[in-house]
């Protein structure tokens, strides 16, 4: 069975509706999955309009009345617009309307009437005005699903990347370099990995400091912090080893020599991915009672509504949902 995935379209002033549409049109996608797009009618239609789609629009009221054949957009309508969302505009009403969409999303994924969840982008400006008590998807999906131990990873081609910190200064990232925030982590990681079907996972942890910290001579934490931890993690059954000098370590992926890497911040892992492959860059939130993948771009104000967006990010994220959740399935059993 195609896994049904539901497909969040994101801030209506964005160009979420629009690449979550154009992703659409590629038949590939209905080969691999079930789409079910769960956003506002009004803004989709108007998605379809910017793209000249000559799709079909089938709106449902639940995700067993889905068709699921290429040709033909199955929508859950949300009906939360009122009056006209102007492209490239923050407003409450765009920002509460995604949010809707999210948890609409969540409480069929909770009561797996959907396999998992794909979202596009919202705009955190929106969402705070809308008076929303979180800062971004994420914190959506962990608090709403009370999941707390959540990890973001990013999934691009080979590379799975994990981050020890991310929206943090770098200078309070460096700082967060210890052994009681390290270690606790890599077991997250290796239970994260599990969860997505990867029982023997193998984890590279990347080094804070230039070479690796030279011994000592260009900083301690891989002395202090990181070996200790991986030494610990290692004897508790975790395949995790390391430090590896950040400049180095995602050279591994290549040569077959790790099956992630736990990056020590945010622009560590960020860099790396976006210059392997930015189109193909997918944000994996793992630890939630379901798979859910999210581009790795923005709302594109600037061009929101003109059609030239392009849609490979959203394609990449839909098809790595189907990925995983099959991935879980034959792990488990299931398929």
């Amino acid at each position: 069975m195609r896994p049904l995935i539901g497909i969040t379209i994101g801030d209506p002033a964005g160009i979420g509706p629009e690449i979550v549409i154009r992703a659409l049109q590629n038949p590939e996608i209905y080969t691999q999955i079930r789409p079910l797009v769960i956003g506002n009618q009004k803004i989709v239609k108007r998605a379809l309009a910017i793209l000249n789609s000559n799709f079909t629009l089938h709106t449902v009221n639940s995700p067993d009345e889905g068709q699921y054949i290429h040709g033909t957009i199955d929508l859950l309508d949300i009906d939360n617009i009122n009056g006209d969302v102007p492209f490239g505009v923050v407003s409450a009403q765009a920002g509460q309307a995604a949010f809707e969409y999210i948890q609409t999303a969540i409480d069929l994924a909770l009561n797996k009437k959907i396999d998992g969840v794909a979202t596009a982008p919202i705009q955190k400006e929106a969402i705070h005005r809308a008076g929303i008590p979180y800062i971004g998807h994420t914190e959506m999906f962990t608090g709403l699903t009370n999941s707390p131990q959540a990890v973001t990873m990013f999934h691009v081609n080979k590379m799975r990347i994990f981050f020890l910190s991310r929206h943090l200064p770098l200078i309070k990232a460096c700082q967060y370099v210890t052994y009681d925030n390290v270690l606790p982590f890599i077991e997250n990681c290796d239970a994260a990995m599990k969860r997505l079907g990867l029982p023997d996972a193998r984890l590279a942890v990347a080094a804070l400091n230039p070479h690796g910290g030279e011994q000592g001579l260009c900083g301690d934490e891989e002395i202090t912090a990181l070996a200790p931890a991986i030494k610990t993690a290692r004897e508790r059954g975790i395949q995790a080893f390391g430090p590896i000098p950040a400049d180095s370590v995602f050279r591994l992926f290549d040569i077959d020599q790790c099956d992630a890497v736990l990056s020590l911040y945010h622009d560590q892992g960020h860099i790396a991915a976006k210059v392997h492959d930015l189109a193909n860059t997918v944000s994996v939130t793992v630890g939630l009672p379901f798979v859910r993948t999210s581009v790795d771009h923005g709302t594109a104000f600037d061009i929101a509504g003109k059609g030239i967006a392009s849609s490979k990010s959203m394609e990449e994220s839909i098809r790595v949902t189907g990925q995983y959740i099959r991935l879980i399935q034959s792990s488990r059993g299931d398929v």
